[in-house]
């Protein structure tokens, strides 16, 4: 009898597992570089992002805001920092990994979709979509709302990313052309208010298929 309780205590510990099981796996991830899944993403910096912001507002004065939007969405920034989500999130901490090309980058189509007009938002996104290439740009831009809405929130809470909008608030709480208080929670709510509704145009003309694209898609703008 003492035998079995012997046997049985030594089978509820998991000493006896010597051998790395996963090794010995042909499809577990020690035996080959998940690294190599994904395609390289071109790197492009602030500078590229501040040289394409100012060639996009001068489509903006010059009336094209389609053409705006359209070089927005065809050189999207995409994050060249990989890894686990705790690797990733310290290196947006720190300033790496293109975070300030990406955050320019967000900027300047938050910019560009402000510009545009309610009755101006369908009929284009139906031309950008039915244009070659034009699935990809309406799922570049659900991203960049979908990172707008965050950045927007995190803001309205006094933390995370900034803003997407033209005010910056000063830690008084008010912004630096000094409007009254409570009104960066006004324009916060604005930006908010854009994205929802391109939001929704999107859905209207892509379908539901684009947000089930960009929740999967591992490269993050």
């Amino acid at each position: 009898m003492s035998i079995i309780r012997e046997h049985t205590q030594a089978t509820l510990s998991d000493a006896w597992r010597t051998i790395d099981i996963d090794a010995l796996d042909p499809d577990s991830p020690a035996n080959f570089d998940t690294a190599t899944l994904h395609t390289a993403l071109p790197d492009i910096s602030e500078a590229d992002v501040r040289q394409l912001t100012a060639q996009v507002r001068q489509l903006l004065r010059g009336g094209d805001a389609e053409g705006a939007l359209r070089g927005c969405l065809e050189t999207p920034v995409y994050a060249t920092n990989t890894g686990t989500p705790a690797a990733v999130a310290a290196a947006a901490e720190n300033g790496s990994g293109n975070e300030l090309a990406r955050e320019a980058a967000l900027q300047t189509v938050v910019e560009v979709l402000q510009s545009i007009k309610a009755s101006e938002m369908t009929p284009m996104l139906q031309r950008i979509y039915g244009s070659p290439g034009g699935s990809e740009c309406l799922d570049v831009l659900m991203k960049y709302l979908y990172k707008g809405m965050a950045a927007t929130s995190a803001s309205a809470g006094g933390s995370g990313p900034r803003t997407p909008t033209r005010m910056t608030p000063q830690p008084t709480g008010f912004s630096q052309i000094g409007p009254r208080p409570g009104a960066a929670t006004e324009s916060t709510g604005a930006a908010m208010s854009v994205l929802l509704s391109w939001h929704e145009k999107v859905v209207e003309v892509a379908g539901l298929g684009c947000i089930g694209r960009v929740m999967t898609d591992w490269r993050r703008v």
